[in-house]
Formats: C-alpha cells, structure tokens, sequence
C-alpha cells in the first residue's frame, strides 16, 4: 500500500510517498526558513501563504521522485493537528481535496504521532515503550501501547524546550533557527561557564513535568546571577551553559519516567530529538535501549504522516472530508490516553 503523506503545520511544505508504513519511497521538504530569518521565528501569515504557493509543486516532486502518479497512489493522508491554522488548512484541504476528485481513501494525522512513529521508518520497534516528543511547541513524555494509544506521564508547564531555545538565540542574536545554532555553538564552548537553576518539579502529579520558563529568564535576564567568572561571556560558553541545563532538565524526569514505568525503550521525536548533546547524554545509559529517527526525520515531513496514514487505513479507518484543522491538541493531557 502506498500512501502520499502532506505535513504543513508550521514552515515546512512537506510530501512524501511510503510504501506498507516503512519504506520511504520519496520524501520532499520545502523550508521557508530564509522568509522567517529576519523575523528571529515564524510569521504566520507568510508561512500560509508560502504552503499555498509551496503545496502543488512539492507534492508533484515527491510524485516525481518516487517515478509514480497519483494512479499509483493507495491513500492519502494529511496533517490536521496541532499547528498554525492557516498552514494546517493549507496541507489538509489540499489532501482532501485530492483524495475526493481522484476517490481514495483519506486519513487525517495528529502531527505529534507522527513525530512519535518517525523512528519506525528506520527501525523495528515493539510496543509498548517510553516516548519522548520535544520541538519547538511541545514536549511530551508519555507511555506508547500502539501507533495512536498514548499516555501522557509529563509535559512541559510552561515553556516547550525548543521554545526555550530559540528564544535564548533570539535574545543574544545568535541568529535562526535558534536549536540548530545553540547546538553547534555549544560544542565549542563550555557548559561550567554557568550554573543555571533547575526546576523542582518532583510531587505527586508533576513528578514528571519540565518547565522551561525558568531557565530561559535566568538565562536571559539573570546570567550575571549564574555566570562563573573564570569564563569570558561568549557566545559558545552561554550555549554551552544553557543547553547543558536545558538537557538536565529534560534527562531527570525521562529517566524517572523509565524507572518508574520499568520501560527499557526510549524513543524520541520531534525536532528538538536531533540535538547532540541530548543524543549523546541518553546514549549514556546503557539500561535503556535509545532510538532516534534520522536527522532528517526529526524535524517535519511528509513521510512521517504517511507512516501513520498507512496503520490507520490498514485498520479500515478513514475521515470524513468535514474534518478540519485544529491548532491545538487539548485531549494531550497528563494521565489520559490519547487514541
């Protein structure tokens, strides 16, 4: 079964072809990123505007790329949820609309199980297992029992953690997008430059929720407060610095979660899952079994829905063309499943 995947949540036009929810047979992506740098983050209304533009071609390349047509084509599926609602109309009505004049099969996909099922792509992985969802507006620990059975242990209670990060890059004009260059930054600088403060969220509910809106104020406003003199305030230290507290904080309540749970599977998605020194902390601990999709799966795409896609219309489900898009996601709540 082969099935077209359309991602355009946020500013990424993305489409891919996947073959039986595994082999990606193309995957397109158009970022926007040059339209939002001297913005220092995404402007909404350009980024629909640019899908609308975007959206034709970039599903004809990964028709192209794969050396199919849409005769060739078993279902179609769509992002629907949660992001921009001028994006997210872009990419679902497309898909719908397509899906009716040409009658196939159409499936709306929450974006953040696609992000949890990336990994899959690329690896064989059981059920069930810890997951871990960090990006730009979210951040998510939760059980996995299947492709859409979720349930959330923890969240963020304030800030998501690429949030944080971009924020602190906007601040000190380290430049767009703020994950990507805090990461590279801080491999040249030196986390002991500063002692930035971590959250004590460990009672009862909160046992395994992060915030984030703590450390980005110390960070921003407070750094004289924290900083170690015997460091000169670079730009590489203060990355350094803050991406090492910002992974402490993320690390403490996942393996929490782990133990508690006694799961010994972590698999990570979302664009913050490509960060190097988080990949390179969870690696640390050889109890766990840590999978990471591709760095090229880690951000948004099209393959990633199309994964989904195909588990839902192999089950025999399929949307009404009424559905429409949603910007958030209100049932990701702590301790409720998410089907």
């Amino acid at each position: 079964m082969k099935i077209l995947g359309i991602e355009s949540s946020c500013d990424e036009t993305a489409a891919a072809v996947v073959e039986d929810g595994r082999h990606i047979i193309s995957n397109v992506v158009a970022t926007q990123i040059p339209f939002h740098e001297e913005f220092r983050g995404v402007v909404p209304e350009i980024a629909s505007r640019k899908h609308a533009e975007w959206i034709l071609p970039v599903v004809q390349q990964a028709l192209a790329e794969a050396h199919l047509s849409m005769d060739d084509i078993d279902g179609i599926a769509a992002t629907n949820k949660p992001g921009l609602m001028g994006s997210l109309l872009v990419g679902l009505t497309f898909g719908k609309t397509l899906a009716w004049s040409l009658n196939k099969p159409f499936i709306a996909v929450n974006h953040m199980l696609g992000h949890l099922y990336a990994a899959h792509l690329s690896e064989d992985i059981a059920y069930p297992y810890l997951g871990l969802l960090v990006s730009g507006g979210h951040c998510i620990i939760c059980r996995v029992e299947n492709f859409d059975d979720i349930t959330v242990l923890g969240t963020t209670v304030d800030d998501a953690p690429g949030e944080a990060f971009d924020k602190v890059a906007k601040f000190y004009g380290f430049g767009y997008p703020g994950g990507v260059i805090i990461d590279k930054l801080a491999q040249q600088g030196d986390p002991a430059a500063a002692r930035f403060p971590v959250p004590s969220l460990h009672k009862g509910e909160h046992r395994y929720d992060v915030s984030y809106s703590g450390l980005k104020t110390a960070v921003i406003n407070q750094i004289d407060q924290f900083w170690n003199p015997d460091f000169p305030k670079t730009p590489e230290n203060i990355s350094a610095a803050f991406q090492d507290t910002a992974v402490k904080i993320l690390l403490s309540r996942l393996l929490r979660a782990a133990e508690d749970t006694g799961l010994t599977t972590v698999v990570a998605g979302g664009g913050v899952a490509a960060n190097s020194l988080l990949r390179a902390k969870l690696a640390e601990h050889s109890e766990l079994r840590c999978i990471f999709p591709p760095l090229k799966l880690c951000t948004d795409n099209g393959a990633m829905i199309a994964g989904v896609g195909y588990q839902y219309l192999k089950r025999g489900d399929r949307s009404p063309y009424d559905i429409t898009a949603s910007a958030r996601i209100p049932q990701f709540k702590r301790g409720l499943k998410n089907r």
